[in-house]
């Protein structure tokens, strides 16, 4: 069989119990062949024949949960698909862009301390509210016998079957994405940072100092590290090169980081003085004890679990 046949073998079986699958891949595989054979004896050619049995079969993720006797239902199966297909984009990044604005909005009132609970709440909330919204609105469609005209699935729709891949476009993109956004707020809060000083005018997070080295220093390892997460989609697994890579990188960011906390050089001493419970030395020990240990175990776990997986791809 052709790789669209496998294609659609992979996308069937991940939805399926997985005591199963071997059962079910020889059923299925099976039956394709019979079929494509059927149709190539009426004479049509292997790929014509191939595309027009998978296009009969129809969606995996349709046939998988006949396999495995699951019914996709909300308030009827039309638009079942549909609604999951919104549900998992929306809860992906919504409630927990929400929960950081919030987070972010709560600390700069000066309630730091209710600013994490306050995030938190806020995503549970927008989570809540997408659920039932999006929720209600496909069982009006449903009840309805609304016509959505959404396209018919074909063979074309089938992901690429990443089978041994460790590097996914989706974690890729997520980590791009952060870093993209971390780049731009490292001089955006020079300017405005949303945290104003006793006079209304802005004030940025992070000493203006910095500017001098340590800022553009800072952007150009993370600028690096989006370069790597590329290079590690383009390979797809890790090797030892990439983690050698991925560590000095980590330790590029990490000592400086370190090293300017440690010597309170990191936050804007307007910034510090500005709020009173920052500006006690124990509050502010404090917070450099919480960057500094949170720094040192992202770092540690960041290469162990790179070296673990290069490890593992050489045995």
């Amino acid at each position: 069989m052709t790789s669209l046949t496998d294609r659609y073998l992979a996308a069937t079986l991940r939805s399926v119990p997985a005591a199963r699958r071997e059962e079910i891949a020889t059923e299925l595989r099976g039956s394709i062949e019979d079929m494509i054979d059927g149709r190539r004896a009426e004479g049509r050619d292997t790929e014509t024949a191939e595309r027009e049995v998978l296009t009969e079969l129809g969606n995996p993720a349709q046939l998988a949960a006949r396999y495995a006797d699951r019914r996709l239902q909300l308030i009827g199966p039309t638009y079942y698909l549909a609604w999951e297909r919104l549900m998992k984009l929306l809860l992906s990044f919504i409630p927990a862009l929400v929960g950081v604005i919030v987070g972010l909005v709560e600390a700069t009132d000066g309630n730091a301390g209710d600013a994490i609970g306050t995030g938190i709440g806020a995503a549970l909330q927008t989570t809540v509210q997408i659920g039932f919204w999006v929720t209600l609105v496909f069982a009006v469609l449903e009840r309805t016998n609304a016509s959505l005209d959404l396209p018919e699935w074909t063979v074309d729709q089938l992901p690429e079957d990443h089978t041994g891949r460790q590097i996914t476009l989706v974690d890729v993109a997520a980590s791009v994405g952060w870093l993209v956004l971390v780049i731009a707020y490292l001089p955006i809060q020079h300017f405005h940072s949303f945290v104003p000083d006793r006079d209304g005018d802005n004030l940025p997070i992070l000493d203006p100092a910095l500017w001098s080295f340590w800022l553009p220093f800072l952007i150009a390892v993370l600028v690096a590290t989006v370069g790597l997460e590329l290079a590690k989609y383009r390979a797809g697994r890790w090797t030892w090169p990439l983690v050698g890579v991925n560590a000095a990188l980590d330790l590029a960011f990490a000592v400086p980081v370190i090293w300017l906390v440690s010597t309170d050089r990191l936050l804007n001493p307007d910034l510090v003085n500005r709020w009173e419970w920052l500006a006690r030395e124990e509050n502010l020990n404090n917070v450099a004890t919480f960057v500094i240990v949170g720094t040192v175990l992202v770092v540690l776990w960041d290469i162990a679990d790179s070296a673990v997986k290069a490890y593992r791809n050489r045995h």
